[in-house]
């Protein structure tokens, strides 16, 4: 299914500014959003803060397709992360192009959507672990041989937006999930170098 198959009036484009929260979970809209242009981060907003990330993703791309082609609610966030253009389409347009095609690929299609809908749940229920215990499992997963005063010790050898990505979270809720953690003496140091204080108390956190 193209942009090009929606030529109706009903159908217009618009643009959004950076930071600009395009969908929200839980919702349900009335019309299929398309990305032409620019880059969009999906994850978990809380308090118009995006505290946790699944991906991004880029134009021409089509957001949440899953839960609009099934009329359910959307599973996750979207937040442009630079200036977008958007199409915005009935969403009663957009399920009848998809239900025009042949049974057998419109049966495909819904078992598609379905699935992706389903992996998207579970990756936004495994989000609800705390930024402080992924943080700490991290840590512990990388700590290499204890420095001259005993302590274990990380190396951050990539940049913390990477390392962020990994984890699922926004780089601003890395460092101040750092900071946290040093102010609980659990590690200490800075830049690229951290000492591990207390491995115990980082893998009760872990676990908790």
């Amino acid at each position: 299914m193209t942009m090009s198959s929606f030529t109706d009036v009903s159908a217009f484009a618009t643009h959004a500014e950076a930071g600009t929260v395009l969908i929200r979970r839980g919702q349900t809209l009335s019309h299929a959003l398309h990305l032409m242009t620019g880059r969009v981060t999906l994850g978990v907003v809380d308090m118009d803060h995006l505290s946790h990330q699944l991906g991004v993703v880029e134009g021409p791309f089509w957001l949440e397709a899953a839960s609009s082609l099934l009329g359910l609610a959307h599973v996750v966030d979207a937040v442009s992360e630079t200036e977008v253009q958007l199409q915005w389409v009935p969403l009663l347009e957009f399920r009848a192009s998809a239900e025009s095609v042949i049974e057998p690929v419109k049966s495909l299609l819904t078992d598609l959507a379905c699935a992706q809908r389903q992996q998207t749940q579970l990756a936004v229920s495994r989000l609800a672990k705390d930024a402080d215990a992924r943080c700490a499992e991290w840590l512990l997963r990388h700590a290499g041989p204890a420095d001259n005063l005993g302590a274990m010790v990380v190396t951050l050898s990539q940049r913390k937006r990477l390392i962020a990505a990994q984890l699922g979270i926004a780089p601003e809720t890395f460092s101040r999930v750092l900071r946290h953690l040093r102010n609980m003496n659990l590690i200490s140091g800075g830049g690229r170098v951290l000492a591990l204080l207390n491995p115990q108390g980082l893998r009760a956190l872990a676990e908790a």
